[in-house]
């Protein structure tokens, strides 16, 4: 139990940093923005602009237009947060969105790998007729603007909080709601395989952030397409993702999953965790293996477990697993085909 005089200072003190942070709700449109917006911070001309305690420009190309599309489409934009400096507005958080639209509507940006407006790849701003430019320039952004009681320190707080306060979805999460489907719901089924848990411990935490379903989402995107990854893993698991959601059965892909485990269970004495003790199976370490196993069993179905596994504790297939192994095209090819190799014999 607290005494009055502990109530009330701590009732005072919430009260006062609750005007600290006052705000008000309000529309502008994308227009209107980018002729506020000036990226250079000692030009008092402009009224929009990002403080230095923002990060860089960061967003690619694809990002970019994806979120240009959210946009033309009308979807749901998360709130703006800026705060009033002197009459000027700082962009507290979403310096990356504004950046876009200003990027955009001054034709920098030419829009690629969109998945919805496809006729649109290749465009920009100035590319669209002038009835859709201005349809555009009217579309309306929600800020919340922090009044002039808020002070710097105040500011960067709240855009820290903002940035690291909340709980972010983790990919796979995220994949559940927007590709929902049947290849997940596969893909759930598949992470659900006795042997499959049995091989691959991993902990209650990321049992709870659908970590199964994302290493059986990478054997099988790897499995099948690891030779045209690029850089991105995020975008090469999103892709294959909803390409999977157009086939009528992933009968076959089952079928082989069912041999890798097998096969796997055989030749790997503590699964695919790295000791016999280990709690979690690393994702890299997972990739290899798995597809490295289903990529010999294609070339040869009767596959037997050769007799020399003294590669498997070398020194050169722990590089290929180690945690900060490189995903660049040429490293993930060489650690898969170097476990399909062994397997396969080859020098």
């Amino acid at each position: 139990m607290f005494d009055e005089i502990r109530i009330n200072t701590a009732m005072k003190q919430l009260e006062n940093e609750k005007k600290i942070v006052d705000y008000d709700t309000k529309e502008y449109p994308v227009e209107v923005l980018v002729q506020k917006y000036n990226d250079k911070i000692e030009d008092e001309d402009n009224e929009l602009f990002v403080p230095n305690y923002q990060r860089d420009f960061v967003w690619n190309e694809k990002r970019q237009s994806k979120f240009i599309e959210s946009v033309i489409l009308g979807l749901p934009i998360p709130y703006i947060f800026v705060a009033d400096n002197d009459g000027r507005m700082e962009i507290v958080d979403g310096s990356q969105r504004i950046r876009t639209l200003v990027s955009f509507c001054t034709d920098e940006l030419i829009l690629s790998d969109l998945k919805k407006l496809t006729e649109l790849n290749g465009f920009k701003f100035s590319d669209l007729t002038l009835t859709e430019q201005r349809r555009f320039n009217r579309k309306t952004i929600r800020m919340i603007e922090l009044t002039e009681k808020a002070n710097e320190a105040i500011r960067i707080d709240i855009f820290e909080r903002i940035n690291t306060g909340s709980d972010e979805l983790k990919e796979m999460e995220k994949r559940k709601g927007i590709f929902a489907g049947k290849f997940y719901d596969f893909i759930a089924k598949c992470a659900k395989d006795e042997l499959f848990i049995k091989l691959c411990p991993i902990s209650e935490k990321k049992e709870k952030r659908e970590e199964r379903p994302e290493l059986v989402l990478r054997y099988f995107a790897y499995a099948e397409n690891y030779l045209n990854f690029e850089h991105s893993v995020t975008d090469f698991l999103n892709d294959f993702m909803e390409d999977m959601n157009e086939r009528s059965s992933y009968t076959i892909e089952e079928i082989n999953f069912k041999k890798m485990l097998n096969y796997a269970e055989r030749l790997l004495k503590n699964g695919f965790r790295r000791t016999p003790n280990a709690q979690t199976t690393p994702r890299v370490r997972f990739e290899t293996l798995s597809v490295g196993i289903a990529l010999a069993l294609g070339e040869n179905e009767n596959l037997t477990i050769p007799n020399d596994l003294s590669w498997l504790e070398s020194d050169e297939f722990m590089k290929h697993t180690r945690s900060d192994a490189s995903n660049s095209k040429p490293k993930v090819k060489a650690r898969i085909e170097y476990v399909r190799d062994k397997l396969l014999g080859r020098k």
